[in-house]
């Protein structure tokens, strides 16, 4: 019996698809766990910090799924160009997406733990921060799902006021801290935050030149607008 090589082809494609779809949906669950970190920070919402918690097992099970399948299309399928470049891209992006909502899972946390009401600590520098970041990596998840090259570079442009943010907050609250010992406790938390909030506007700028190179075949410069190191 002649081989069915227009089958194998549709298969092929239809591999390729879920492989986008999960994606998408990996990208879509962690933007909802970023936006509730940032809820959890603006409302003291302790619902919205349990939630982004609970995303994250689901998280990780798309992860391995990803992997799971994009090493099954590399072994069986032998893509080629764009289709080889777009699957390596895939298991280098989860990594990023899982390490994302690993750090919104923290902040929530640590919002919830943190004595955020109250007191003579501003937090309106951190929410700031957090809503640049969140708007950030939405422009990030719709730049993976539709594969845009030009909303990539965006995103890579973007970092820039992020760490802008961080080096503003890190001061501030180091001066909370140095005028009354009583905030040092509450401060910490607070850069513990913003910490990860900068950790995931790192992780985001990841996924952006894995996009574009994915698309173009190309990389975008080694060194960030920022000019600082990037974390692999």
């Amino acid at each position: 019996m002649p081989l069915d090589r227009s089958h194998i082809v549709r298969s092929y494609e239809h591999e390729l698809d879920h492989l986008r779809s999960l994606m998408a949906k990996m990208g879509q669950q962690v933007e909802e766990q970023v936006g509730l970190a940032v809820i959890t920070i603006e409302d003291h919402d302790e619902q919205a910090a349990h939630k982004a918690v609970e995303l994250d097992p689901g998280v990780d099970a798309i992860e391995r799924e990803v992997e799971g399948l994009a090493i099954r299309l590399l072994a069986l399928r032998s893509p080629m160009g764009g289709d080889l470049r777009e699957i390596v891209a895939a298991l280098k992006i989860t990594g990023d997406l899982e390490r994302i909502g690993d750090y919104a899972a923290s902040i929530a946390r640590k919002a919830v733990k943190a004595s955020l009401e109250g007191g003579n600590i501003s937090l309106s520098g951190l929410l700031s921060m957090g809503k640049l970041v969140k708007e950030n990596f939405h422009r990030t998840v719709d730049a993976l799902t539709l594969m845009d090259p030009d909303l990539a570079v965006e995103v890579w442009h973007s970092d820039k006021g992020v760490d802008e943010y961080y080096t503003t907050l890190f001061r501030e609250l180091v001066t909370y801290m140095m005028e009354d010992p009583r905030n040092i406790r509450p401060c910490t938390q607070l850069l513990f935050i913003a910490k990860n909030f900068e950790r995931i506007g790192d992780h985001a700028t990841n996924v952006a030149e894995r996009v574009y190179y994915a698309v173009t075949g190309e990389n975008l410069p080694t060194e960030r607008p920022k000019g600082g190191k990037k974390e692999a």
